[in-house]
């Protein structure tokens, strides 16, 4: 498949970067929403470190834009009180959705500081709330559940949620479920996706590398061994399953195919795609077997 052949979703337009415009958080919702958050570039600084879109840093408070893509169709809000530590975007149920920071610190009467900020489908603040320490990534579920998986310094921190690796909240910050049965402790996330209402989650440990399912209605959840170990992206659809693995900081993307055989998910074929921008960390997220990309400021969308 070639770049002209890609199922491009949304670009960001030359007009857009031309006005100072710079894409950055993003998300894909319950309902297969493309959410991008964009903020002027005056109001940003960026890393010397860092390349690609994670590299840019809201410099102080500010506004932004919410660009929502459904069915081809484009809608814009504008964004209050953006904060400096965000570094994710999620898309929640009735056009809400939550900007986070990845740390928290705990008072010294034994509260947690908020490192995520809830919004109306307006883009007006609605609550301030914790999701634990550390967040690696995060994703929302289709009936409103908010799941964490946590680093290092979440599993070895002192916020109780964090320190099992995985979480799931609802938008009132309460905690509502945390693993029972790993095979081992995490020592952080790679990717997670949603199937229908399930969740699924890509960690790595010393031990090796892993995938989790969980069923919110019942709390119950399932392991396997990843057969991806460098994972940065997974969807799944029944007994398939899609895993990337990016060439960093470059146009192009590994996939892997797989097959759930004998109770094991085993790589079936593996093809490379060209994207038409460099993709670094956070490019990748699933729905409900669908696999979105991000090459750049362009957003791609494949199916199993």
């Amino acid at each position: 498949m070639t770049i002209g052949e890609l199922p491009t979703v949304w670009s960001l337009s030359h007009e857009d970067a031309l006005a100072g415009w710079r894409a950055l958080w993003w998300s894909v919702g319950p309902d297969n929403e493309l959410a991008v958050i964009l903020v002027q570039e005056r109001n940003l600084h960026r890393s010397p470190y860092i390349k690609g879109w994670i590299g840019w840093r809201v410099s102080a408070p500010c506004d932004g834009l919410l660009v929502v893509v459904t069915d081809g169709v484009e809608h814009r809000t504008t964004v209050t009180g953006i904060n400096q530590s965000t570094s994710h975007l999620v898309f929640l149920t009735w056009s809400r959705f939550l900007l986070t920071s990845g740390r928290s610190r705990q008072g010294k009467n034994g509260s947690w500081d908020a490192n995520a900020v809830l919004y109306s489908p307006g883009g007006y603040p609605m609550n301030h709330i914790c999701l634990g320490e550390d967040i690696d990534y995060v994703i929302a579920d289709r009936n409103g559940g908010i799941w964490t998986a946590h680093g290092d310094q979440g599993i070895y921190g002192h916020h109780p949620a964090s320190r099992a690796g995985l979480a799931r909240w609802n938008t009132d910050g309460d905690h509502t479920w945390t693993p029972q049965r790993l095979p081992v402790l995490p020592l952080g996330g790679n990717a997670a996706a949603t199937e229908g209402t399930l969740a699924w989650h890509a960690w790595y440990s010393p031990e090796g590398a892993f995938l989790t399912r969980v069923d919110p209605a019942t709390g119950e959840e399932s392991n396997w061994i990843n057969p991806v170990r460098d994972t940065d992206g997974i969807t799944v659809r029944g007994n398939r399953m899609i895993l990337t693995h990016r060439f960093r900081n470059r146009p192009g993307v590994e996939l892997n195919h797989a097959e759930l055989i004998d109770d094991a998910w085993v790589v079936t074929a593996q093809e490379r795609l060209s994207l038409p921008g460099p993709m670094g960390m956070r490019c990748t997220q699933g729905r409900d077997g669908a696999l979105w990309l991000r090459g750049g400021d362009t957003w791609i969308r494949i199916s199993i």
